[in-house]
C-alpha cells in the first residue's frame, strides 16, 4: 500500500510542472463585442481552457479606430510580457494605413494566421432588392442611394464595398459607406433597416439568415459557403475575390524562447477538436500559417493592401 501511494504522489509530481507552465492568457479583442475579432478571442479562450493548454484565459475588449486603440494600448502596456495576446488581421492592415496609426504590426510579434472567411452581402428580408443584379443596378443608377452598413474604415469590409463598385464601373470614392466598430452595432443597423446592404464576414450574419432576417445575395470567396444558398460574386457577374483574414500577435520585446512558447501553444490550439469544431461550426476557413512563412505573407498582403486603398481612394 505504501508503495502504490509513493508511486501516485510521484506520478502527481511528473504532471505538476505541465500545470504550473501553462500559461494564463490574456486576449485583447480590440474591437467591441460582437464582432469578427471579439469571437475569434472567444473562441480561443474556449480551446486553450477546454484542451488545457492554458489554465486561465481572459478577454478584453478595447474598441475604436479599427483595431488601431487597441494595438496601441497593447504596444505601450504588454510589452515582455509573453502571456498578453491581440488579435488582428487583415481589418487592421487596412486600418492602420488609413488612420495613419503610429503604431504597427511591425511593433507587435506575429505568432500565426489562424482563419479565413468570405465576406457575406446581405440585405433586409424586407428589402426590395433580391440579387445582386438589383444591388448593381441600384448603385450604378444613384451610388450614394446604397448605403453599405460594415466594420471600421479601410477594413475589409470597406474595401469589398470600394472593389464591387470599381468592378461594376462605379467610381469608388462614390460608395456610401457607414462603419461601425463592432459588428453588433452594424447587425442592428441592417435588422432595423436603416443601411440598404450590410458586408461582414458571413459568420456575423449566419444566424440572422438561418433565421430569415436577412436574405444573403452573394459571398466574396471563391467558393460558395456550405450551406448557405448564395452566389459568389464572380457567379453573380462582378469580378471581385476576396477573403478576410484573423490572426494573433504576442507582445513586443519577447525572448525567442518566450515566442516558440507562445507559437506551440497556439499551434497546439489551431489542431484541437474545440477549435476545429468551432471553425466548422462558423464557417471559418482553416489558414493557419505560422512562423516566418507568415511573417513573409503578412508582409505581402500589407504591401498588397495599400495598393488597394490608394485604388479605392482611402489612402494617397
Amino acid at each position: 500500500m505504501k508503495k502504490f501511494i509513493i508511486s501516485l504522489l510521484a506520478a502527481g509530481a511528473l504532471a505538476l510542472p505541465s500545470l504550473a507552465n501553462a500559461a494564463d492568457y490574456k486576449i485583447m479583442a480590440p474591437a467591441a463585442p460582437g464582432g469578427g475579432w471579439d469571437q475569434t478571442a472567444r473562441t480561443m479562450q474556449t480551446a486553450l481552457q477546454d484542451e488545457g493548454i492554458s489554465g486561465s484565459v481572459q478577454v478584453t475588449n478595447v474598441p475604436g479606430a479599427g483595431g488601431t486603440i487597441g494595438l496601441a494600448q497593447f504596444v505601450n502596456q504588454a510589452s515582455g510580457d509573453p502571456t498578453s495576446l491581440i488579435v488582428g488581421g487583415y481589418v487592421m492592415v487596412g486600418a492602420i494605413l488609413t488612420n495613419a496609426s503610429p503604431v504597427s504590426l511591425k511593433d507587435v510579434t506575429p505568432i500565426a494566421r489562424l482563419t479565413g472567411e468570405s465576406e457575406a452581402i446581405v440585405v433586409p428580408a424586407a428589402s426590395d432588392i433580391k440579387s445582386m443584379d438589383d444591388l448593381v443596378a441600384q448603385l450604378k443608377a444613384d451610388p450614394g442611394s446604397v448605403s453599405w452598413a460594415g466594420g471600421s474604415a479601410g477594413g475589409t469590409d470597406h474595401i469589398a464595398a470600394g472593389l464591387i463598385a470599381k468592378a461594376v464601373g462605379v467610381d469608388p470614392t462614390k460608395i456610401n459607406y457607414i462603419a461601425y466598430s463592432g459588428g453588433g452595432e452594424a447587425l442592428a443597423a441592417i435588422l432595423g433597416g436603416q443601411v440598404t446592404a450590410g458586408i461582414s464576414g458571413y459568420g456575423e450574419f449566419a444566424s440572422q439568415v438561418e433565421a430569415g432576417a436577412l436574405r444573403l445575395i452573394a459571398v466574396s470567396g471563391d467558393t460558395r459557403i456550405p450551406g448557405a444558398d448564395a452566389p459568389t460574386l464572380k457567379e453573380a457577374g462582378v469580378d471581385v475575390v476576396l477573403q478576410n483574414w484573423r490572426m494573433v500577435a504576442a507582445a513586443p520585446g519577447l525572448s525567442d524562447e518566450q515566442k516558440a512558447a507562445v507559437t506551440a501553444d497556439i499551434e497546439k490550439m489551431a489542431k484541437s477538436k474545440s477549435w476545429q469544431d468551432a471553425l466548422a461550426a462558423k464557417g471559418w476557413a482553416d489558414t493557419f500559417l505560422a512562423g516566418p512563412a507568415f511573417e513573409e505573407q503578412l508582409a505581402k498582403d500589407i504591401t498588397a493592401t495599400e495598393g488597394i486603398l490608394k485604388d479605392i481612394g482611402l489612402v494617397k
